[in-house]
């Protein structure tokens, strides 16, 4: 049985409404009034040809599970402040009033908020627009509906924001096209492509599909509800901003196009999101490729293309995709970790591991425990046993220089080497010492006071012995 009718089990035992306390106030009342309307018709048949989409949208159960997620995810409020903690006062005291709207085509989405996010380029930023809690709520509940809807036309070379989907998907497929001998890649980069997106064009798609019209023209006022920088209002002719919960899968419907087009023409290739490798077996037809490709692009998706970024290169030549980069061994293509995706874990071990942040042992010790799970799950696929024992070697030092200036005086130093071991006067010796932090953590006194059995025993996790957990290495 689904959650969706556990949830109504709860509330309409023996067809009576029963309010029940686990759920919010807003949701029990949407679901006693679809009880007293609807009688037992709480699920409604998925369909592109239905004229009841926006009902379906507006189903208790659908708007409810959007709520859950938009709760879930957290981020910060829109341009009327609210935050997700204030979101159910708010719904418990206007979600009848949102509902109408809806319904009656009066609901009017708030203007975005637009924030900048330092991009790898320096100097440069990605542009994300935060829309308001409410209407995060609304996009994720119609993103909900038309998932379903459209996952079963996209093409199985796209991976990107789809369900049971994932990066070590698309990569894997990059290496069955390579292992078939289509080792020479087109990257085309795509200008500002969130910013960029052609409504007109985007609407035109939706409405092949689409049949109930209210559910465009609700979209529609998304696309369009403009943008506030700086307490200014902006209007949004073009593109989808970036941040809502529905502009993954708008993205999805545009670039659909374009994976249909590379199907029809025969190409190999993976798409994720905007980042689209076509695979070619010679440097020929992968010149060839960029040209007729980029002209459909941008004459029939309204797109743009920039043509510093986009390249074409052997697979095994330093690409970069999705963090990763790639070689061949015994005509096999495998996996390592690309080298810009080094420097960004190691600028992200040296905030961790900065001796002048104030952070606690224990802190510090949950931030590279986080770090250290969620990076090594990623690059899972990499062959990176040399790398991470390198960066491990650096982290400990790190680690060790924290602990030694923390120790602060002399007397302190002291008597934290004698208890870990080091003998009494050359923990004196080395106590007094004025070398430099750095250098006190790559000497030897350190290295057998803190050694790495001791610093594991404290807690600090290490890279490679994550790996060799994840890959089952022994």
């Amino acid at each position: 049985m689904s959650a969706s009718n556990d949830r109504q089990l709860q509330l309409f035992d023996e067809g009576q409404p029963q309010r029940v306390e686990a759920v919010p106030q807003w949701y029990a009342e949407a679901s006693r009034r679809a009880w007293n309307t609807k009688a037992d018709e709480f699920s409604l048949k998925t369909s592109k040809q239905s004229k009841d989409l926006l009902e379906e949208i507006l189903d208790p159960d659908n708007m409810y599970d959007a709520y859950l997620k938009v709760i879930g995810n957290k981020g910060a409020g829109g341009v009327d402040n609210m935050t997700v903690s204030e979101m159910e006062g708010w719904l418990d005291n206007n979600y009848s009033a949102l509902e109408n709207r809806l319904l009656t085509g009066k609901y009017r989405p708030m203007p975005v908020r637009r924030v900048e996010i330092p991009k790898e380029e320096k100097g440069k930023v990605r542009l994300l627009g935060i829309p308001a809690v409410t209407d995060r709520m609304v996009q994720q509940a119609v993103s909900q509906v038309l998932s379903p809807i459209y996952e079963p036309l996209f093409s199985s070379d796209s991976f990107g924001f789809r369900p049971n989907r994932s990066a070590h998907d698309a990569l894997l497929r990059i290496k069955e096209h390579a292992d078939n001998g289509n080792v020479w890649c087109v990257s085309l980069d795509l200008e500002r492509f969130f910013d960029t997106v052609n409504q007109s064009k985007l609407i035109q798609l939706l409405s092949n599909t689409i049949k109930d019209g209210r559910v465009i023209s609700l979209i529609h006022r998304f696309l369009m509800a403009g943008v506030e920088i700086n307490g200014e209002f902006e209007p949004t002719e073009e593109g989808t901003p970036q941040g809502g919960p529905l502009s993954p899968l708008l993205a999805n419907i545009l670039l659909n196009e374009l994976d249909k087009e590379l199907e029809r023409r025969g190409h190999a290739f993976v798409r994720y999101a905007d980042d689209c490798l076509i695979l070619k077996k010679t440097r020929k037809a992968a010149e060839r490729t960029r040209d007729t490709i980029t002209d459909f692009i941008e004459n029939k998706l309204f797109l743009k293309v920039n043509r510093e970024k986009s390249f074409i290169a052997l697979i095994s030549d330093n690409v970069k995709y999705l963090g990763y980069a790639f070689y061949r061994y015994d005509k096999e293509l495998r996996f390592r970790v690309h080298p810009k995706s080094v420097e960004k874990l190691k600028a992200k071990v040296r905030t961790i591991t900065a001796r002048s942040n104030g952070w606690s042992y224990d802190y510090r010790r949950s931030r590279l425990k986080s770090l250290v799970n969620g990076w090594v799950n990623y690059f899972k696929l990499a062959d990176m046993k040399s790398l991470l024992a390198e960066i491990d070697s650096w982290c400990r030092r790190r680690i060790r220089a924290v602990y030694w200036k923390q120790w602060k005086r002399v007397k302190t130093k002291a008597k934290a080497l004698t208890q870990l071991g080091i003998n009494i006067n050359l923990a004196w010796q080395w106590a007094n010492s004025r070398k430099a932090y750095w250098r006190v953590a790559g000497s030897g006194i350190l290295a057998r006071a803190l050694n790495n059995a001791k610093l594991t025993g404290l807690g600090w996790v290490s890279f490679l012995d994550r790996f060799e957990l994840v890959r089952g290495i022994t």
